[in-house]
Order: structure tokens, then sequence, then C-alpha cells
């Protein structure tokens, strides 16, 4: 018989979410300065978008 409340919940973004949060708290605690815009960037996984010729 199937048990209508044994249900798996799992959050897939809220899961990555946590994992990038994580990182930068610890990247965070091991350094006495604040971390640069492109420390956190790379932490994060943030890639520059090619700068467009005007």
């Amino acid at each position: 018989m199937h048990d209508q409340f044994d249900i798996s919940l799992e959050d897939s973004d809220l899961l990555g979410e946590v994992e990038l949060t994580t990182n930068l708290i610890i990247a965070a605690s091991e350094t006495d300065q604040p971390l640069s815009v492109d420390e956190i960037d790379r932490i994060l996984g943030v890639v520059p978008e090619p700068r467009r010729e005007s």
C-alpha cells in the first residue's frame, strides 16, 4: 500500500544556493580582509560577459 505521506522533499535549487553560501562563508572566514568582487565572482562561478565594442 502506498503511503501518501512518505515523500522525499528535495529542492535542488535550494541545495545549490546553500552550497554557494557555504563556500562564501568559508572563504570569508579564511581571510582578514573583505572579499573582492572578483573573488566572490570566482567562488560563485560567475563568468563575466564579453565586452561589446561600441
